[in-house]
Parts: structure tokens; sequence; C-alpha cells
């Protein structure tokens, strides 16, 4: 008997399921939630709501927005000649920190994995290739994590590119094989993207 009521045990539960939350950490949330007032609780429980029902991916770019089209994908500073593809939001946060990247984006949403039963029509490909078909991209940088996973990702989809008369380039690396992105410094980033090599 571990002491918890069901419905605090059921709380910690959900909580442990997160990503990255282990089950010390969820009990350390499940504290700090139920210490909160009704006040705040509630505003907890409608900020997660008010996510879920505004939170869409863009038409353009996949990205999380809370409009049809990203504030990326609609700036009139973006170089659009450019995307960068990469495998979460996440991703696409750690580059806009650098603030030395210009052009756009396109999330995948995942890694093709045979392992996880993650195909390519799995994560957001047919998407991209479509947006190629506009005359002005000129170069794909493929910025998948550096694990085989990702590799196998970028490989497939700059087979599919190739043929489209589009350049498609591997981010340098800076990154070390088996790391996250979204954990990279804005300094690994930026000389990641400055030597990137062409697929």
């Amino acid at each position: 008997m571990n002491g918890f009521t069901p419905s605090l045990e059921a709380l910690i539960d959900k909580l442990a399921s997160l990503p990255s939350i282990g089950r010390k950490t969820a009990q350390r949330l499940a504290f700090h939630l139920m210490s909160l007032s009704d006040s705040e609780t509630d505003d907890f429980i409608n900020a997660i709501l008010n996510a879920r029902k505004k939170v869409k991916r863009c038409s353009v770019c996949c990205n999380f927005s809370d409009d049809d089209v990203c504030q990326i994908c609609s700036s009139k500073e973006r170089d659009k000649s450019v995307i960068c593809v990469v495998e979460s939001p996440r991703d696409v946060q750690a580059f806009e920190r650098t603030n030395e990247y210009s052009g756009t984006y396109h999330v995948l949403h995942g890694a093709i994995s045979p392992m996880n039963d993650v195909s390519p029509e799995d994560i957001c490909i047919k998407e991209l290739i479509a947006r190629l078909s506009d005359p002005e991209i000129k170069e794909v940088i493929m910025a998948t994590n550096p694990t085989v996973e990702g590799e196998a990702t970028a490989m497939y989809i700059s087979k599919l590119i190739k043929p489209l008369g589009v350049k498609v380039s591997r981010l340098a690396y800076g990154i070390p094989v088996g790391a996250d992105l979204e954990y990279a410094d804005e300094y690994t980033l930026v000389r990641a993207i400055e030597g990137r090599k062409t697929l």
C-alpha cells in the first residue's frame, strides 16, 4: 500500500505518462496541483482545453498555430526559397532562438521508424512534397535529429526530392549523434546550419 487515495493515484499515473516525467516528479506535480485554489485549478484546466481547441497545424508548414497559416509562413520577412525540415515543433523553437535562420520550416511530426510502426504515410512528407511544386523554393535543409530514425527519414525524403530539381542539404555534424535538436545550444545550431552539406 502506497498511502495514496485512488483519485490521487490516478492523477499521478496520468502525469507519469507524460514524456520525461518519472514517478517521483509526477507525485510532486500532483501534490502541487492539489495545493492550487479552485480558481487556479480552473485557469490550469482552461489553459489545457483552450490549447486543445485552438491549436492546429499550419496549412503550409504543419507547425502548431492558432491560425490557419502560422506567423512564420505568413511573414513577408522570411526567405520563402529555403525550407528547413524538422521532426517536431520544438525543433522550430530551437532554430528560432538562434536568430540566424531566416527561411521557413516544415514540421514532419515524427520520423520514419519501422520498429515503432511509423511509416512515411504517418508523418507529414506528402505535405512537404506538395509545397515543392512552388518554383520559388530552391533548397530544402534536412534538419531531422542525428539518430538512426532521423537519418533514415532524411535519406528517404532526399530521394523523393532530388528528381524535382530542388537542392537538398543536411545539417553539419556539430550536433552530437543521438541528440535531440531542442537541447542543442544556439551556437551549435548556427554552426550546423552554416556547415550544411548537399545530400
